[in-house]
C-alpha cells in the first residue's frame, strides 16, 4: 500500500475512480489502434512524454542512495530522437543540467544534436522533496497544461514511466494520454504473492513457500512448515508484497533450530535475533509493520556453491505481441545476494535460451489477464552435476535495472537480442556485450561534478565510439557530486572487452580522485 501526501489525498477523494477506470482504459483501447501503423513507421510523427517517477514506498525508496536522481535513468529514451519526427517531453522533479542532456544528445547516431533538441522538451516540477514525481505533477494543474501544450498538433501521444500507480492512471487521464504500460489494476500480479499463482497458472519452477502471507504469527507458521518440509533449510526469505530492488526482503537464519515438536515456539521466540533486514536502517520492528501493511510470502532461501541470479526482459505490445527482449546475469550484494547491484549481457550461454523457454509461458499468462509492456522475470539458478537448475523468483510488471542498459545498447548499435541463439547481434552480424551498474560508488568520487566526469571521460578514451561501437556510456550523472554515485555501461565486442572497459573507468575514476586529493591548496 502506497502513502500519498496529503494534498494527493484529497486529491484522489474529489475523482470519481469508476469514470476514471473507464476513461483510462478507452485511451488505452485508442493506444493500441494507433500502435500498428504508427510504431513501425521511423518517420511517423509521434510524441513520446516520459513521466520517470519512481512510484514505489518512499521509505523503502529513501535507503538507496541517491534515488532521487533514479529519475536521470530514463534519458536513455532521448536515443528515440533518431527517429527524425519524433518528439520527447520529459519531466523531472528539479531541472537536469545541460550538460547530461547535452551528453545523451552527442551519442544519437544519424542525427545533429540541434536537430535532436529542436524535438525535445524540459518541464520541471522544481520540488527536490521526498514526493514522487507523479505526485508532484499532480499538484500542479499548470504543469499539466504545459505538457498538453507542448505535444505537437495532430501528433499521436502516449506515456511511458518507471511503474504504473493509481497516480499515473489519474495523470494519464488528465493530460488524455494513453500509458504504455500495465494497467494499475494489474498490480497486484506484479506483488510477490501474485507472482507465485502466476508461476503455479503456468507451471513455472519456484521455490517452496507460502503467498498472501499477512502478519508475524503467519510467517512464523510459513517458517515451521518449511523447515519441517526439509530439514536441512538453513535460510528462508521473507518479502513484502510490494518490495523494490531487494529493499523489501529479509532472510531468517534457521542456526540452531530445534528438531522437534517445539520448533514452533523456538521460531517465534528466536524470530526478531534471527532475522536480517535487507534495508539499510530499516529495523525489524518496522520491516514487519510494512510486512503487515502490504502483506507478502515467505519461501526456502535457494542455496548452491555454484548459483546465479539470471533474468529475462520482456514486452508484450499493444497488439497482444510477446517479444523476448534480453538475458542478463545480475550482480547481487547486500545480505545473502538480495539486492540488485547490476548485470552482465547476455546471460551465461549455457542457459540463456533455456530462460527465455521458461519466460515464454510466464509471458503468455500475464497476457492473458491484460499486461502491456516491459516487464522483467528474475530467476535464482543453481549448477548441479554439471546441470543448471532454475527457480523462478519474481516478476516485476515495470522497467528495472536492466531497462536502460539495454535500451542504450539497442539504440547506439540498431541491433537486436536472439533468443533463439541467446545472443546480441547488430545488421552487420557482429556480436556485442556489456557490464552494466548503477551503483558504481565510492566516497571519493564526491565532488565530480557532470562537467568533470565529461573531462575524464574523454581525455581517458572511454566514451562511446560510433565507429567501433565500443565504450562507456553514463547514467545518474548527477548522483556523482553529491553521492559518489554513477551508473555505467560498458559495451565490447567481446566479454573481455566489456570487463576491460568496466575495470577501466573504476581505475581512472579511482586515479583522478587521489591525484585530486593529493592537490595542495594551501
Amino acid at each position: 500500500m502506497l502513502t500519498f501526501s496529503p494534498n494527493i489525498y484529497k486529491l484522489l477523494q474529489h475523482e470519481n475512480i469508476e469514470d476514471n477506470k473507464q476513461r483510462f482504459q478507452q485511451l488505452q483501447n485508442q493506444f493500441a489502434s494507433e500502435f500498428a501503423t504508427i510504431f513501425p513507421d521511423k518517420m511517423a510523427l509521434k510524441t513520446i512524454v516520459v513521466i520517470p517517477s519512481l512510484t514505489v514506498d518512499q521509505e523503502i525508496l529513501t535507503k538507496v542512495r541517491g534515488h532521487f536522481f533514479y529519475e536521470e535513468r530514463l534519458l536513455c529514451l532521448l536515443m528515440l530522437l533518431r527517429m527524425p519526427r519524433t518528439h520527447v517531453i520529459y519531466v523531472t522533479s528539479v531541472p537536469i543540467d545541460p550538460v547530461i542532456v547535452d551528453y545523451y544528445l552527442h551519442l544519437l547516431p544519424g542525427i545533429t544534436g540541434f536537430h535532436a533538441r529542436e524535438r525535445l522538451t524540459l518541464l520541471s516540477c522544481f520540488d527536490a522533496s521526498a514526493k514522487s514525481l507523479t505526485e508532484k505533477i499532480l499538484e500542479r494543474p499548470r504543469l499539466i497544461e504545459r505538457i498538453k501544450n507542448c505535444i505537437p498538433q495532430n501528433s499521436p501521444a502516449h506515456i511511458t514511466c518507471f511503474n504504473t500507480t493509481e497516480l499515473e492512471r489519474v495523470l494519464a487521464v488528465k493530460l488524455g494520454l494513453p500509458v504504455y504500460a500495465c494497467n494499475p489494476d494489474l498490480n497486484f500480479l506484479g506483488t510477490k504473492s501474485g507472482n507465485r499463482k502466476i508461476f503455479k497458472a503456468c507451471g513455472a519452477p519456484a521455490p517452496d513457500g507460502f503467498e498472501d502471507v499477512r502478519n508475524r504469527n503467519e510467517i512464523v507458521h510459513c517458517l515451521v512448515q518449511l523447515k519441517k518440509s526439509n530439514l536441512k533449510l538453513e535460510k528462508a526469505v521473507i518479502k513484502m508484497n510490494d518490495g523494490f530492488s531487494g529493499d523489501g526482503n529479509a532472510v531468517f537464519f534457521y542456526d540452531n533450530a530445534v528438531a522437534n515438536n517445539d520448533l514452533e515456539e523456538w521460531i517465534s521466540k528466536k524470530f526478531e535475533d534471527q532475522l536480517k533486514v535487507i534495508a539499510a536502517q530499516l529495523g525489524t520492528s518496522t520491516f514487519i509493520s510494512k510486512f503487515e501493511t502490504t502483506g507478502g510470502i515467505v519461501e526456502e532461501f535457494i542455496e548452491g556453491e555454484i548459483k546465479a541470479s539470471p533474468s529475462v526482459q520482456c514486452r508484450i505490445n499493444p497488439l497482444g505481441q510477446i517479444d523476448i527482449l534480453s538475458t542478463h546475469d545480475q550482480m547481487m550484494g547486500g545480505e545473502d545476494g538480495q539486492v540488485f547491484l547490476g548485470a552482465t549481457f547476455p546471460a551465461n550461454e549455457e542457459y540463456a535460451k533455456e530462460l527465455a523457454v521458461i519466460a515464454y509461458p510466464i509471458a503468455e499468462e500475464l497476457k492473458k489477464h491484460g499486461v502491456l509492456g516491459r516487464f522483467g522475470i528474475d530467476f535464482v539458478s543453481v549448477k548441479e552435476n554439471n546441470q543448471w537448475k532454475h527457480y523462478v523468483a519474481e516478476i516485476n510488471l515495470r522497467k528495472g535495472g536492466t531497462t536502460h542498459p539495454y535500451i542504450m545498447l539497442q539504440f547506439l548499435t540498431e541491433g537486436d537480442y536472439d533468443a533463439a541463439s541467446g545472443k546480441f547481434y547488430m545488421n552487420d552480424g557482429k556480436q556485442r556485450y556489456y557490464i552494466a551498474t548503477d551503483n558504481l560508488q565510492s566516497d571519493s568520487y564526491k565532488g565530480i561534478t557532470p562537467y568533470d566526469l565529461m573531462d575524464i571521460a574523454i581525455y581517458n578514451g572511454l566514451h562511446y565510439n560510433g565507429a567501433t561501437e565500443e565504450g562507456v556510456t553514463f547514467h545518474l550523472i548527477g548522483a556523482l557530486s553529491q553521492y559518489g554515485k554513477v551508473g555505467v555501461v560498458c559495451i565490447g565486442s567481446t566479454p573481455d572487452r566489456a570487463k576491460a572497459y568496466f575495470n577501466k573507468i573504476i581505475e581512472v575514476l579511482d586515479k583522478e580522485c587521489k591525484s585530486h586529493k593529493e592537490t595542495d591548496y594551501s
